[in-house]
């Protein structure tokens, strides 16, 4: 064998595999196995899912969700929401030609203090004129930001991946043009609460 081969070997012989869990409100499903020499090196580590993976609901494997380790209990790699998107060839299946496609990005606060940049499109059945666009964000920013000053975070993103936010915006803003599709396309976890920041970079030690 190979000294590079046998380097290769012993590195991996070294480390531990920890099983990486979603979030409590996604049912604490799980997401795959990781390795690490020590605990403390999976802190910060982003994984990423399919909606499909946690819901089982194939109509679901178009939007990727992106889960950060935040503290490990024994062999378990604990997680917090970082964020979504649509996939992309998803997105690019939704643009037709002679539509407009409505897009409006926002900062939001939930409930219990934590702030994201939500990205919401709306796609309409035919060309709108401009005035008819900046009616549909303007209405997409109230509800949105609406929506997170009533729901914690845990609420605000069940209901944005699993489609509740974007239909409210939809029934507020075909009053204004013929929609085929409102979707939350896209979203970042960009702040925590003060008060939440410490104790979720806490690691257990494995005993």
């Amino acid at each position: 064998m190979s000294s590079k081969a046998k380097q290769m070997r012993d590195k991996w012989r070294g480390k531990a595999w920890y099983m990486v869990v979603a979030p409590p409100f996604f049912g604490n499903v799980e997401l795959g196995m990781v390795p690490a020499e020590e605990p403390e090196q999976l802190i910060g580590r982003v994984v990423e899912a399919t909606l499909y993976d946690i819901t089982g609901d194939f109509s679901h494997q178009n939007m990727k969700l992106f889960f950060q380790i935040s503290e490990v209990e024994g062999k378990t790699a604990r997680t917090m929401f970082k964020g979504h998107e649509y996939s992309r060839d998803y997105l690019r299946s939704l643009v037709r030609r002679r539509t407009t496609k409505v897009d409006g990005i926002f900062n939001v606060t939930t409930k219990d203090g934590y702030k994201l940049r939500v990205a919401i499109s709306a796609l309409t059945l035919a060309r709108i004129k401009t005035s008819q666009e900046k009616a549909i964000r303007s209405m997409m920013e109230k509800t949105v930001k609406e929506k997170a000053s009533l729901l914690t975070l845990d609420q605000f993103v069940q209901e944005m991946v699993l489609g509740k936010i974007a239909s409210d915006v939809y029934n507020v803003a075909k009053k204004v043009a013929p929609l085929r599709h409102v979707g939350a396309r896209k979203s970042k976890l960009i702040a925590k609460p003060a008060q939440a920041a410490q104790p979720e970079l806490q690691t257990a030690k494995q005993a």
